[in-house]
């Protein structure tokens, strides 16, 4: 038996755990496992891309735990009432290839998402910042909003999007978030005076999201929406001038911002930073730039929190997905014995 994680499941443990406390525990988990980055097989997500999206798996092990996740990403599925991103993801035991754990990991990437966002901004941002903006409403945006408040207290958000409706959306759900919201009637203006700008549009084109212009000294930009390529937010002279910080830098420089410069270009890894063995921030006046994709040990991380949270709260359940108890060598017997002879020789 496997243990299961459902859609159902994801939202009780959310409200259970309070979603700030899980944003603190899932920014924990992600850490301590960026700190022994070393210890994991890495490797790009193995992406099959089409004109409507992207289809990716994105595996990872430490050596004891193997961590798997199917993740989709069409922007056009809105359009027919589907949602851009879908996931599922899976923990195995590497000693003997057996799944031991499975669970949605739709809502659970974008609480990943924007947890991995916090953790990256408690490290380069500035430690007086305070106002963020937002550029971008979509599916992904209150949770960027909640995961920056809850981990680095952020308390004053200046938001824009294109689109009305996802700008309701996004008041409608934050209406009791606690922060103070400023719609702002452009991204230039919502991003003026902000300590920290994140981007998080859906589009998939190099877009143009920040003007070099619209990014002054000092600020830390945490841009997320660009992770495939052909798809980036951010104008190529602001990376010019940004300290670039990466998760895993070879799948970073096909997907990422960071495609629109010569591969040489040097970035530095987040797990450099945590670990301690490069620096990150060095002076207010730097402008930080987190280029992020999303990377399989962030799941892996946030997929063992899950299990362990969902155990402690009586969430998870089990289901049949492997072959039970039995002679391991005759699997066609577990079919031959629960069948009546009947419908053997039909």
């Amino acid at each position: 038996m496997v243990k299961f994680v459902g859609t159902r499941d994801i939202i009780e443990l959310v409200n259970r755990v309070g979603i700030a406390q899980l944003f603190r525990e899932l920014v924990r988990e992600a850490e301590t496992d960026f700190m022994r980055w070393p210890e994991f097989e890495k490797v790009a997500r193995v992406a099959s891309h089409s004109t409507d999206g992207v289809i990716e798996l994105m595996p990872t092990s430490d050596g004891e735990t193997y961590g798997l996740k199917f993740v989709n990403g069409h922007p056009a599925n809105t359009r027919t009432g589907l949602r851009t991103v879908t996931a599922f993801g899976l923990l195995a035991d590497v000693a003997t290839g057996y799944p031991n754990f499975l669970a949605e990991m739709t809502i659970t990437t974008a609480l990943r998402t924007a947890a991995t966002s916090a953790l990256a901004a408690k490290y380069l941002a500035r430690k007086d910042a305070k106002v963020m903006a937002l550029i971008g409403l979509g599916a992904q945006s209150e949770f960027q909003a909640l995961a920056f408040k809850a981990v680095l207290g952020i308390q004053t958000l200046r938001v824009f999007d294109l689109d009305k409706e996802a700008s309701r959306k996004f008041a409608r759900n934050m209406a009791d978030s606690g922060l103070m919201i400023t719609h702002a009637q452009t991204a230039e203006e919502a991003v003026t005076g902000a300590d920290i700008i994140t981007t998080v549009t859906a589009d998939k084109r190099n877009a143009t999201i920040l003007s070099d212009n619209m990014v002054g000294t000092g600020v830390h930009l945490n841009a997320v929406g660009g992770d495939c390529p052909g798809k980036t937010e951010l104008h190529r002279d602001i990376l010019l001038r940004s300290k670039i910080f990466t998760e895993f830098t070879p799948q970073t420089r096909i997907e990422g911002e960071i495609q629109q410069l010569p591969h040489d270009h040097q970035v530095t890894e987040l797990w450099e930073v945590i670990a301690g063995i490069k620096a990150g921030r060095e002076a207010d006046r730097d402008i930080t730039l987190f280029d992020s994709v999303g990377f399989a040990i962030e799941d892996f991380s946030t997929l063992r929190v899950i299990r362990r949270l969902a155990e402690e709260h009586g969430l998870s359940r089990e289901i049949d997905l492997l072959p039970g108890e039995g002679d391991p060598k005759d699997l066609y017997g577990l079919i031959r014995n629960a069948a009546a002879p009947t419908l053997l020789s039909a």
